[in-house]
Parts: structure tokens; C-alpha cells; sequence
């Protein structure tokens, strides 16, 4: 089973302690400034949305978001167009755009409020539901991919894999890790 238009959404430590109009003009910036190693191209305010996207950086092949479905802040990372690879390399190029991303808002909003984000809760979502239809079928035929990619990047086998069983929505997995994990390595894996 091909697995396209992987999402990673690494959820936030605690309570969101940053205005959320601060990500706006901070993306903005990495538009400007071309802070990622991808196209970016507009910033979308939804943050009359209830538990949904709050703030989306809008880029070319995928898409940046913090996001508050399920009511749980998170900066989300989508791929949007195709990629080459095998299922681990397409899950293993979301997390590491995903670390990257969160690494630089800690950083940059570091002097404004604890902002951090999790080492240990994360979600993948493949935003494809013909490709990978939300069912304990498809679960069962990507397990061991899943597993396979996340012991690549995290280095351990530490960790559970949680099916989102819901079948109304698209197929995803909560990955809870035993020992925080280094997002710089993370980061790092794909560059």
C-alpha cells in the first residue's frame, strides 16, 4: 500500500502560551526570508474556527499549520504533492519537516513565553483516504512500515502506535514514545 500526502502534527507541551496573531507574522517572515527549504507562498487566519487550523503557512508542495483539532494545539506539517520513495521515506520527510518547523518557532518565540513542544505525542495522518482508507485493514497492511520508520527515526522500538479507528475520518496513527525524542535529530534525518 502507497502512502501519499503524509500529515505529522506535533503537539504542543502544555497550554499554547503564544498569541496566535505572533505565528501569523512569523510566517510571514519565513516567507520573506525563505526560512524552509520549500516554496512558501501565503499565510491563512482561521482562528474563528473552533478546534480546527488556527494559523496556515500555505506553501507549494505542502503545508504548515497550527493546528487545534481534537482541541489540541500542535504545529501540523502536509504534504500535499507526490513523493518518490518508499512509505518510510514519505513518513520519515513529514516528521523531519515537522521537527524542523517546530524547532524554529521555539527558537524564535523562545523570549516571548514557554512554547515547546512535545518529544513524546505525535500524530500521522495520510491525508488520502483512497489510498489508504481509515479501516483496521489498512492499519494491519501499514503496521510494520509504521513501525519500521518510526524505529528509523526515533533510534528505539520504545514507543506505541495507537489506530485513530474513527471510520469518518481520514487514517492516522497517535505515536506515544516512552522517552522524549531529539527533534534536532529528527530534523536532521531527511536534510
Amino acid at each position: 500500500m502507497e502512502l501519499q500526502h503524509v500529515s505529522v502534527k506535533v503537539l504542543v507541551e502544555g497550554e499554547l502560551n503564544v498569541p496566535q496573531s505572533r505565528l501569523i507574522e512569523v510566517f510571514h517572515r519565513w516567507i520573506r526570508d525563505s526560512a524552509l527549504d520549500e516554496m512558501l507562498i501565503d499565510v491563512a487566519d482561521y482562528r474563528h474556527v473552533p478546534a480546527g487550523p488556527s494559523v496556515l503557512l500555505v506553501g507549494s508542495d505542502s503545508d504548515y499549520c497550527l493546528d487545534n483539532r481534537g482541541n489540541r494545539y500542535g504545529l501540523r506539517y502536509s504534504r500535499k504533492s507526490p513523493l518518490d520513495g518508499s512509505n518510510g521515506d514519505r513518513i520519515s520527510q513529514a516528521f523531519s519537516s515537522a521537527a524542523r518547523a517546530c524547532l524554529l518557532l521555539e527558537d524564535e518565540l523562545a523570549s516571548e513565553g514557554p512554547l515547546r513542544f512535545s518529544r513524546r505525542e505525535f500524530e500521522l495522518v495520510v491525508n488520502d483516504r483512497a489510498l489508504a482508507p481509515n479501516s483496521p485493514e489498512t492499519f494491519e497492511a501499514c503496521r510494520q512500515e509504521l513501525e519500521a520508520a518510526f524505529e528509523r527515526l526515533l533510534g528505539h522500538r520504545d514507543f506505541r502506535l495507537n489506530h485513530q479507528s474513527d471510520p469518518r475520518c481520514r487514517f492516522g496513527v497517535d505515536v506515544t514514545v516512552a522517552q522524549p525524542c531529539d527533534l534536532a535529530a529528527i530534523a536532521q534525518a531527511v536534510a
